[in-house]
């Protein structure tokens, strides 16, 4: 074991002690992958940060302590649980699917979830940026969502908050976490930006700073919620989802292909796919009103005696 699955163990035991509860058992047992000081790419990080930077776990203090709080102007009419009306069209539906990902939980660990979509524009960034506010509505729990669409980022502008420093930054060494992290209105709810346009995302997220970065930051939040590209047109998803628990689809109705939606599941092994979130079923309301979740379950072939 390594000095940094030592450390991210410790811290969240040292969490969960301060928090009053246990730490959940999927988490108490399922060991952390180990980071091995081979895979940090060094000659990438600016003297600035300095190993001791990308070596242990960031700590909740420095969260609280170091990461800005910039002012955010919400656009109130997607961001559901904003405005102050817990009512508003849509909100129950995220409450349950809150409910069924505990739910998975018990059975799977489920802590860095990936959000896509077969296609753009069809609702993944919304349910990204509404799941992440649903969980922290629950006393106590911290939910980190981070915009790794660097092709097409939307996150900051449906949170109006500023694009960076962000991802990219973060990912070609020209920034650590502390100036990416924001913290927001919501107490709980932090956020990672997409960043400045760089060429080659693929390659970006598919390099060991992201890894270390999810490795680093894990401790301190309850969920860590990625908003991917698309899975069809690029191939950023299926690398990002390599450092997930889990994915969630989103489809919309009367708008996806279905030869498309299965070829974009295709994308994923069978057991990350943990459920679909299918949006717009009902033309006569409001664009991004109704979200209906369907659990994801492999179907087991029966024999007959």
């Amino acid at each position: 074991m390594s000095r940094i699955h030592e450390a991210l163990k410790k811290a969240e035991q040292e969490r969960a002690s301060t928090q009053g509860g246990g730490v959940p058992s999927s988490y108490a047992t399922t060991p952390v992958a180990d980071v091995g000081y081979e895979d940090i790419e060094v000659n990438r990080v600016p003297p600035s940060l300095g190993m001791a930077d990308l070596g242990g776990p960031f700590s909740l203090e420095t969260l609280l302590a170091r990461c800005p709080q910039p002012g955010w102007n919400p656009d109130l009419h997607t961001m559901l649980f904003m405005n102050g009306n817990d009512s508003a069209k849509g909100t129950e539906e995220y409450r349950t699917l809150r409910s069924r990902l505990y739910h998975i939980r018990e059975k799977m660990p489920l802590k860095k979830l990936l959000v896509t979509s077969a296609l753009p524009k069809e609702g993944k960034s919304f349910t990204s940026a509404n799941l992440a506010q649903v969980m922290v509505r629950q006393h106590g729990r911290r939910a980190l969502l981070i915009d790794a669409d660097l092709r097409g980022p939307r996150l900051h502008q449906m949170l109006g908050a500023p694009k960076g420093p962000g991802l990219s930054e973060y990912l070609a060494g020209k920034a650590d976490e502390s100036s990416v992290i924001q913290r927001g209105p919501m107490e709980g709810l932090f956020f990672i930006a997409a960043g400045d346009s760089i060429e080659d995302p693929a390659e970006m997220v598919a390099s060991s700073r992201l890894k270390v970065l999810l490795q680093r930051v894990e401790p301190v939040f309850d969920w860590i919620i990625i908003d991917s590209p698309p899975a069809i047109p690029v191939s950023d998803a299926s690398v990002l989802a390599k450092v997930c628990d889990g994915v969630l689809m989103v489809v919309r109705s009367n708008s996806t292909p279905s030869d498309v939606a299965r070829k974009a599941r295709m994308e994923f092994p069978d057991q990350m796919l943990v459920g679909v979130v299918l949006n717009g079923t009902d033309r006569d309301e409001a664009e991004y009103a109704r979200y209906y979740y369907e659990s994801y379950e492999k179907k087991v072939p029966t024999t007959q005696s």
